[in-house]
């Protein structure tokens, strides 16, 4: 169990370092257009995004079980 939420993590810091890495100045106009956003805009997108996130994790364990 532990050993899965490691490796989430580390997926996880791989993703946001590679968006750091290969486009910072993108990075920028997506923080931009989120200052520009209602907070119930950015709520349902968190909301969805967790949403993907949760499946994904449970297509993962039973594809690997």
């Amino acid at each position: 169990m532990i050993a899965t939420i490691i490796l989430a993590v580390g997926l996880v810091l791989c993703i946001e370092g590679l968006v750091f890495a290969l486009a910072p100045s993108r990075l920028e106009d997506v923080l931009d257009m989120l200052r520009k956003m209602s907070p119930e805009s950015r709520r349902m997108a968190g909301l969805g995004a967790l949403a993907v996130g949760v499946f994904l994790v449970w297509l993962a364990k039973t594809i690997g079980h």
